[in-house]
């Protein structure tokens, strides 16, 4: 019986072997069939070009900075309209949580230096001239701790995308412009109530403090971005700088308590004086606050006499500090990748 079956696995064997062997015996003579009827052509006469591109390599990455993310609107609102939509996501009160919270922090610094320490004694428009620092301090704090957090919290696209990896913190930016927008413009109708009028020195120290503030916080937002790719502290490290800010300028207490600082101490008032921010807030008081007290004899000790001089020179550190930031910053780029 085993001997039976043993002869029979054999048989099928040799019947499989067989088959194949069929199999690729007939598959050659297709392949010798169809080869005779391809038509034959012949080789092309004349020398063989050869093309060799002679071209740099260039990086595919972006090189062009903040001057490139300018010229890329389209793709500039498409990321700050998807960092608003992720910002407010599963929110019920949504964007009005921008002004609650600035509403409250005014309402608890009103009442602890207005009221309690009475630091607005001889200062005409108080609540006036504490909204006026705090909506610009806001528009800097926001704008910093945004665009530090800015190419982390966009690591996917920075990987993915071929984008100016500048567009994340301008975009930073430009979210802080849109919380900060309605804010002055509740600001601008303050002023016209109290009695707000034209004044072409308030205008231009204005518009040196918009620059200054600008450029200022966008160097700082370039800078400890591409820190916070490489060392996760730096955000922390904003975080803690700014539950001090707003100690740091004169919003709470005015300019004439850091004048008569100044009088023992020129170190500390020149250290002082030497904060953008600072001489920022000062130049903003002085558009939308000083207009609005009717003695201007009073505004004397409230403001700096170089005021003006000082913000031009405050400006133009801004800028190179901003150029500063751009090299830094571009630097530092390759790292991304690595670090992401």
């Amino acid at each position: 019986m085993r001997a039976a079956d043993k002869a029979a696995s054999n048989q099928k064997d040799v019947d499989e072997r067989t088959r194949r062997k069929n199999a690729a015996k007939q598959a050659r003579d297709l392949m010798e069939r169809k080869s005779d009827s391809m038509p034959v052509v012949a080789s092309p006469d004349g020398p063989r070009q050869i093309r060799v591109v002679d071209a740099e390599l260039v990086d595919p990455s972006p090189t062009g900075g903040i001057v490139e993310v300018l010229q890329q609107g389209y793709l500039l609102r498409l990321i700050v309209g998807r960092q608003l939509a992720q910002q407010y996501a599963a929110s019920v009160l949504g964007l009005l949580w921008s002004y609650i919270q600035p509403a409250m922090r005014f309402a608890v610094y009103f009442f602890v230096f207005g009221v309690i320490l009475k630091t607005h004694q001889g200062v005409p428009n108080f609540a006036l001239r504490l909204f006026t620092a705090m909506v610009f301090v806001h528009y800097f704090t926001e704008t910093w701790n945004g665009g530090t957090r800015s190419i982390w919290q966009n690591s996917n696209l920075v990987l993915k995308m071929r984008v100016p990896r500048e567009i994340f913190p301008v975009a930073a930016m430009l979210v802080s412009v849109y919380h900060t927008g309605p804010q002055v413009l509740l600001l601008i109708v303050c002023c016209v109530i109290v009695g707000w009028h034209f004044s072409l020195g308030a205008i231009g120290a204005g518009l040196i403090g918009i620059a200054i503030l600008v450029t200022f916080s966008m160097a700082m937002a370039l800078f400890f971005s591409a820190l916070n790719v490489l060392y996760r502290d730096f955000q922390n490290i904003v975080q803690t700088i700014m539950q001090f800010i707003h100690f740091l300028v004169p919003m709470m207490y005015s300019y004439s308590v850091v004048a008569e600082l100044g009088k023992s101490h020129p170190l500390l008032y020149q250290g002082y004086m030497a904060n953008p921010l600072a001489e920022a807030v000062l130049l903003m008081q002085k558009l939308f606050w000083a207009p609005t007290v009717s003695d201007q004899s009073l505004l004397k000790p409230m403001f700096p006499s170089d005021l003006i001089s000082r913000g031009l020179i405050t400006l133009g550190v801004c800028v190179v500090l901003l150029y500063l930031s751009q090299k830094f910053f571009s630097r530092l780029e390759s790292k991304f990748p690595e670090n992401l």
